[in-house]
């Protein structure tokens, strides 16, 4: 189904449209809350901080992802790739960086939260950047290495949509994945668990916890755990013994990552919550300026 019209081995005709439907409802939803994000610390000064660019980055990687799912769902929807073999791996490259990049800003707001709650110091400028810089090379340098043949990018078993591909399980995947997941996916968890845990004891030794300090541990884990079960399972026997289906399942988990990143970071702070309001709501807006 890669490049025709028939449907893929395992798939139904409804069951694509239903898998197209449901990546369309997740990277509309994703792109347009971290598109509000966005937008409101281009257009609120008080949001432009050395703290909020660390949410900026990952409202910027989130939106990648949700872009990566919009592509799926519309081959989803039109029963075929139109792109050909260079577009699938363009698209499997994009997909890996922002994925990659939206897990470690996840551990660099983490870090950053932690500095800012227990050395009540502010966090510098030269700091956020460098952290977002790092974050973004980091995840360019690892993602690029599958098209320099470390690794490879082939499509998913809908054949709508390109990622690692984990089907081959030889030599070069297995050593590729355990060193690219140690570095992009637990250290930026054990960074993130280690951080929020330390928050929350220094925050309640002084009563004044205000951040959830078990969600975004918990996405992490629930976003892109599947991911890593299904791939270490293809380094250990045949992931043909996978039915299709359940082989989509984390491809579609992870889809939903942006838009609970987007209500965990944005609209659940509140400085950033007015921020929307005001670009929302000019008149709002201007209210706030008068008084």
């Amino acid at each position: 189904m890669a490049e025709s019209g028939s449907l893929p081995t395992g798939f139904g005709e409804l069951e694509v449209l239903a898998v197209g439907m449901v990546l369309l409802v997740e990277a509309l939803t994703g792109l347009c809350l971290n598109s509000l994000t966005i937008l409101s610390f281009c257009k609120t000064p008080e949001l432009r901080t050395p703290t909020h660019l660390l949410v900026l980055s990952l409202a910027l990687a989130d939106s990648g992802i949700s872009l990566n799912a919009l592509v799926a769902a519309t081959s989803s929807l039109l029963r075929r790739w139109p792109y050909g073999s260079n577009g699938c791996q363009a698209h499997g490259f994009q997909g890996f960086v922002t994925a990659l990049a939206s897990i470690c800003s996840s551990a660099a707001i983490a870090w950053g939260r932690y500095h800012h709650y227990c050395s009540r110091s502010q966090l510098a400028w030269n700091t956020a950047i460098s952290l977002v810089i790092c974050v973004w090379l980091s995840s360019a340098f690892w993602a690029a290495l599958p098209l320099l043949g470390w690794g490879h990018y082939d499509y998913e078993p809908l054949g709508t949509c390109c990622t690692l591909d984990y089907s081959r399980g030889d030599r070069n995947f297995t050593s590729f994945l355990f060193t690219m997941a140690f570095f992009n996916f637990f250290v930026p968890l054990f960074i993130t668990f280690i951080s929020y845990r330390l928050m929350e004891q220094k925050l309640r030794k002084i009563g004044h916890l205000q951040v959830n300090t078990t969600l975004p541990a918990r996405t992490l884990l629930f976003g892109w755990g599947p991911y890593a079960l299904l791939y270490l399972y293809a380094t250990i026997a045949d992931v043909s013994s996978v039915s299709p289906k359940l082989q989509m399942v984390p491809a579609l988990v992870a889809k939903t990552v942006p838009t609970i990143n987007a209500i965990n970071y944005a609209l659940g702070g509140e400085m950033v919550h007015r921020g929307i309001w005001q670009c929302l709501s000019p008149q709002g807006s201007g209210l706030d300026r008068a008084r």
